[in-house]
């Protein structure tokens, strides 16, 4: 099992979450909303924290 992969489907799931979250932030000016960077990143990257933690990830 190789835990730096994601599943084909969450990287994709997570990359648009992480952008709406942060167009939300912009458009309502809440700056907790730019914490959507986290899953934008980890979608981009095809890196998920989560995965060292649970190792439930799988390829």
């Amino acid at each position: 099992m190789d835990i730096n992969k994601l599943r084909a489907t969450c990287r994709p799931i997570r990359i648009v979450v992480g952008l709406g979250l942060i167009g939300y932030a912009i458009y309502s000016g809440n700056p907790w909303f730019y914490l959507g960077i986290i899953p934008l990143v980890a979608g981009l990257a095809n890196f998920c924290p989560a995965c060292i933690i649970t190792k439930k990830c799988d390829t």
